[in-house]
């Protein structure tokens, strides 16, 4: 396996959502050349492939965004340093190489390998895909009125629309489509919701039906894509069936750190790479930040604002590692010549 042009980068971030771009900024900013991977085929993480359409509302300096333009606007921020971005390549293995220019980290993929001082692990929940609803119908229209993920809500105008689910997904949908569709229904398997306490109150100021302990039973319809669903509640096993024109599961998905588990870091709950303060893991030259990190002595927020911090500590003390004479704190973004 060659490795990438034999170039050494300064700092090599693994995943491109939200955490990872905003770290390549931090990078340029602290003048380190940076080089951005991503498995997916493009950049923004769970932003662009689950739900680039929904408003995200706890981003500071923005009362709403969608999740496509935050991505948008986030690229846009990193162009003033121009990093290196490769997407479609998943690092299966990360190793130490001896260099001319020293010892650096190897980042192997099953066709190329890249060369780092310092790595960034920014790789989110993992690789992630959706759970999914075995029943009848399903299959048959997936991607033709029936969806796990929605790229596009344009198609979704005018419709009499199933979402399914009690997460922060299937309630978020309700919200966002509320004004765009004829109708909506929300089924969810049990009265409980695992979705934010004001996403539930503001759904619950809606018309839209609320049908707890209700299950999709079934979808029928013709070669236009569905036209009924019949659905039942799991307590009685009363069943309904009524007109839809899509259905929208969002019942979670299931999330693997797949190789990063063998790389010789230490874990938390088989799930986060634990780190200190400075987003060291116990790997020299090794961060992590995002929803794949663990603060010692802090409990994990999965939140973007909460990735944005650890992407500007880590790319500082990726700094300080290369250069232990740098500050780790560079001063303020208004006070540089950028």
């Amino acid at each position: 396996m060659p490795d990438d042009a034999s170039e050494i980068f300064d700092v090599t971030i693994i995943g491109a959502g939200p955490t990872g771009i905003f770290a390549a900024f931090y990078a340029g900013l602290r003048g380190m050349r940076t080089k951005i991977i991503e498995t997916l085929p493009e950049v923004g993480g769970q932003l662009a492939v689950l739900y680039p359409e929904k408003f995200i509302y706890d981003v500071p300096g923005h009362p709403k965004i969608l999740a496509k333009d935050l991505v948008k606007q986030l690229i846009e921020q990193i162009q003033l340093f121009q990093p290196t971005i490769v997407v479609g390549q998943r690092i299966e293995t990360l190793t130490r190489k001896e260099t001319d220019a020293g010892e650096v980290w190897r980042l192997g993929t099953d066709t190329v390998a890249h060369l780092s001082r310092t790595v960034i692990i920014t790789g989110g929940i993992g690789a992630f895909e959706p759970n999914k609803l075995d029943r009848p119908g399903v299959d048959d229209y997936l991607d033709k009125g029936v969806y796990y993920f929605v790229q596009d809500k344009r198609p979704f105008r005018g419709k009499r629309i199933l979402i399914i689910g009690g997460g922060d997904t299937a309630v978020d949908w309700c919200l966002n489509l509320k004004d765009w569709a004829e109708s909506i229904t929300l089924i969810h398997r049990r009265d409980q919701f695992r979705a934010h306490e004001a996403s539930l109150t503001a759904l619950r100021l809606t018309e839209i039906p609320i049908m707890t302990f209700w299950e999709l039973k079934r979808i029928e319809g013709d070669d236009d894509g569905p036209k009924s669903a019949t659905i039942y509640e799991n307590r009685t096993a009363e069943e309904r069936t009524f007109p839809v024109d899509i259905v929208l599961i969002s019942t979670g998905f299931k999330a693997a750190l797949g190789p990063i588990s063998k790389w010789g870091l230490e874990m938390v709950d088989n799930r986060h790479i634990k780190t200190n303060v400075f987003m060291e893991t116990n790997l020299p030259g090794v961060f992590a930040g995002g929803d794949i990190a663990a603060v010692e002595g802090s409990t994990p927020l999965n939140l973007i604002v909460t990735g944005f911090a650890h992407a500007a500590i880590a790319a500082n003390a990726c700094k300080a590692h290369i250069d232990p004479a740098a500050r780790m704190f560079p001063g303020h973004s208004s006070e540089m010549k950028l």
